[in-house]
């Protein structure tokens, strides 16, 4: 793969809005309601209040840096330039351990919608089937890549709104209420990674800033667009499913105890529809526009993280080249493609998303502290889009984040020390290596 002048310029705000809602919007589809499980309604709910604030001022703040330094290093390129190579450095792995560990988790999800289907075709045959699908796909181009994305997002935002018209008319505060704050504030704690899992991935529109028409205008749109769409749908989702039956009934397969699910809407739905019901099949059939837009998203977002730390010489040289012929960072892609399999395999969804969330906070942290040291290092640096009340919104995003991070660490130790050991033992690989030339 040959290297050309660089990556090609084609994104739209509104391409930018697909693409920030779409990284995210498999997280109202699944997993988020294993924090009920942990927290009850109020925990949950005050878990997701936080993080929620936590991403408000977070995308606000990033939307800043990216389009001061519109680099696909995204935080990488930002800690660079604030914090010195080091950190840049640690904060690129962490940037490709959230966007390279998200997506094995929602292929297998994607799997597990097939084999409900097609009960002969294996979950694993479909997961791996769909990274081979859309590598391919984000390998062609990019404007293909994000004109799909798009379209599938819309298609999965017209999906949870039209889950809320049917779920809200059955509506009860009863079951808001009833069982509500089961483990205290405990529970509100270990509901945080779950809560995260919301929003996860937003930050991937900065890391398509260089192929944005006009990043210093358009990426901020992009962010604040997209982080409306998903507060709004976030407390739609929320309200509605848990307003039909009580939490228990969309965490429990058996809608009391024992095994949880990764299907919470669809438990909400059959309450009111049942499961024959051709609204109910319309409707899963649709949700997995929803697993498709994140996983599309992510692996799009990753390949341009892997890409930039490659073509700095981070990484191996060759994950920063460009195929002359698409103009896309293919050898980055198909890295990624290799390690989201080898993950996949494991079969190990809900502790991949667990590190993947530890990789998303670490980012948050050092790009909060990025800014700051920014505004003050370099206070002429071009600011085409400037954080509104700063600097309350990097300090909140950095302080629940931090917060968040060491709750993480109480409730998932063994889990946190596996991300720190892939952390620091690539950077000690790095340094040696780089001593070495």
């Amino acid at each position: 793969m040959a290297e050309t002048n660089g990556l090609k310029k084609t994104l739209t705000p509104f391409m930018l809005w697909g693409l920030g809602v779409g990284y995210v919007i498999s997280g109202m589809y699944f997993g988020w309601n294993l924090g009920l499980e942990k927290g009850g309604t109020l925990g949950m709910c005050i878990a997701t209040l936080a993080v929620m604030m936590m991403y408000i001022a977070f995308s606000f703040s990033y939307a800043e840096l990216a389009c001061a330094i519109p680099k696909a290093g995204g935080v990488f390129d930002y800690a660079n330039k604030a914090l010195g190579k080091n950190i840049g450095f640690i904060a690129g792995i962490a940037q490709m351990v959230e966007f390279i560990f998200a997506p094995p988790a929602i292929a297998f999800a994607i799997g597990a919608y097939f084999n409900a289907f097609f009960p002969t075709i294996p979950i694993l045959t479909s997961a791996i089937a769909v990274y081979f699908l859309f590598t391919a796909l984000n390998i062609y181009g990019v404007k293909a890549a994000a004109s799909f994305e798009v379209l599938v997002t819309v298609l999965a935002v017209g999906e949870l709104l039209l889950f809320s018209g049917i779920t809200l008319p059955k509506f009860q505060a009863s079951n808001l209420v009833h069982n509500n704050f089961p483990n205290g504030w405990s529970g509100v704690f270990a509901a945080i990674p779950f809560a995260i899992w919301f929003f996860l991935g937003i930050e991937g529109v900065a890391n398509v800033a260089e192929e944005t028409k006009n990043p210093q205008k358009d990426i901020s749109k992009g962010f604040g667009w997209g982080i409306f769409t998903l507060v709004i749908l976030c407390i739609l989702v929320f309200i509605s499913s848990i307003g039909i039956a009580g939490w228990e009934a969309i965490v429990y397969k058996n809608g009391k105890s024992g095994e949880t699910s990764d299907s919470p809407l669809p438990l909400a739905l059959s309450i009111i529809t049942g499961d024959n019901n051709l609204m109910y099949h319309l409707l899963i059939t649709v949700g997995l526009f929803g697993l498709v837009a994140s996983f599309h998203g992510l692996v799009l977002a990753a390949g341009r993280s892997t890409y930039e730390m490659g073509k700095s010489r981070s990484l191996p040289a060759f994950l920063g080249k460009i195929s002359s012929r698409f103009q896309t960072p293919a050898n980055a892609l198909v890295a990624n493609m290799i390690i989201g399999i080898i993950a996949l395999l494991t079969g190990k969804t809900a502790e991949i998303i667990i590190i993947s969330v530890f990789g998303a906070l670490t980012l948050y942290i050092i790009s909060m502290i990025s800014i700051l040291v920014l505004r003050k290092t370099e206070p002429h640096l071009a600011r085409p889009f400037k954080v509104p009340v700063y600097p309350l919104f990097p300090i909140l995003a950095l302080l629940i984040a931090f917060i968040s991070f060491i709750a993480m660490l109480i409730y998932n130790l063994k889990l946190g020390l596996i991300y720190l050991g892939i952390v620091l033992g690539i950077f000690l690989l790095y340094k040696i290596f780089k001593k070495a030339e």
